[in-house]
């Protein structure tokens, strides 16, 4: 492939596996970074999926103004073989392209385009034992990425700084891309009783939103909750679970009293059941960004999160925090929020404004930039 020309505008070409199947944090995260690019005049984005299923369904899956490059690839045999050597070149699967942009911690190789790999946390090196057995794979794979990249996203200064501590990649070129806020979930509409009877909300409500695995802290949850239901009996709100089911303990074999779990919901009603909570809690051992607490600040709510670093950069004092695993101390959170001892509605939803899609594609052009100008030096920058 030629060298960008002066002035040409760079085309860039995203790996949108993750907007196949249902929309979770990584999907959504990638779904909206297409778009905003998309809107952008000077960057030409095109989307591409390493999967032998469900290939065909990504033209209908990206946003308006964003191109396809779709072939079927099986997906286990390249990461096996980008496990072990530099083939197959991404341009071998997709054609030629100025930028590969890998949004899911796997960077495929690349013979002449400036690969970005976006980091979305370090849960698959700091707490191993949370994460499916499949995704083992990226403790091979997350350090040949960073070998080969130009410029690294990831959403948290903290995570930017473990990056480049851990492995010596150089902070300059490590940039922040925090996610955005959807309209969508400023002041979004009440849920009809035809919506409340389909899903049976129950009146009064807690809302946890994610897949549930070991890395959302679920069972401190669940744990301070029965704390919360013990002490002020019928008083006591529902426990509202939205989000897939996951893997490790299935919450669904031993419903508790006052537990709900509610599967997934799609976009076009979850900010709305958010919205009509008592509040979102987010009882995480470790998260990249922490998307449903900023969702749910920008709804209104309030808001009850883990003390780890990433969740304490991202919500600042909007929201109240616990120490992870502590269900004494989250029983008591969760006490605050039924007595009102909150951040005000306002400074919550103010909090939440700070975080734009625009100013995520913003940020990554940045990395882009430094990616395009690495290429043109062919500086290599991880040892």
């Amino acid at each position: 492939m030629s060298r960008t020309r002066p002035g040409a505008i760079p085309r860039v070409v995203l790996d949108a596996t993750p907007l196949l199947g249902q929309r979770t944090g990584i999907g959504r995260y990638t779904e909206h970074l297409l778009a905003a690019l998309a809107a952008r005049d000077d960057i030409s984005v095109s989307a591409t999926a390493f999967t032998l299923r469900g290939w065909r369904e990504l033209a209908a899956a990206v946003p308006p103004g964003v191109s396809v490059r779709a072939r079927p690839f099986p997906a286990r045999l390249l990461r096996a073989a980008w496990q072990r050597t530099d083939l197959p070149r991404v341009e071998w699967l997709i054609g030629s392209a100025d930028i590969m942009h890998g949004t899911n911690f796997v960077l495929p190789p690349t013979s002449r385009a400036a690969g970005v790999v976006t980091i979305h946390d370090l849960a698959w090196l700091t707490h191993r034992n949370t994460l499916r057995t499949e995704n083992d794979d990226l403790r091979i794979l997350v350090p040949r990425a960073l070998r080969q990249a130009k410029a690294v996203c990831t959403f948290a200064e903290v995570t930017r700084h473990a990056i480049s501590t851990e492995f010596g990649y150089p902070l300059e070129r490590i940039f922040l891309t925090p996610h955005g806020v959807d309209p969508s979930w400023f002041d979004p509409p009440a849920v009809t009783d035809e919506q409340r009877a389909v899903l049976d909300l129950p009146d009064r409500y807690f809302v946890f939103v994610g897949t549930r695995e070991p890395r959302k802290g679920l069972d401190t949850l669940l744990a301070a909750h029965r704390l919360l239901r013990d002490r002020i009996g019928d008083d006591c709100p529902d426990l509202l679970l939205v989000g897939p089911q996951g893997w490790g303990t299935d919450h669904a074999g031993a419903p508790q009293l006052g537990v709900r779990l509610a599967g997934y919901l799609p976009q076009a009603i979850l900010p709305s059941v958010v919205a009509g909570s008592v509040g979102l809690v987010l009882p995480s051992v470790d998260e990249g960004f922490g998307m449903p607490a900023i969702e749910a600040l920008a709804s209104g709510v309030p808001v009850v999160t883990t003390d780890i670093p990433v969740l304490a950069e991202v919500t600042g004092s909007a929201a109240l925090r616990f120490p992870v695993c502590d269900e004494t101390a989250l029983s008591a959170r969760l006490q605050q929020v039924l007595d009102g001892e909150v951040p005000p509605s306002v400074d919550r939803v103010a909090w939440a404004r700070r975080f734009t899609w625009e100013n995520c594609a913003e940020q990554t052009m940045r990395a882009y930039r430094c990616a395009l100008a690495a290429r043109a030096t062919d500086t290599t920058y991880f040892p």
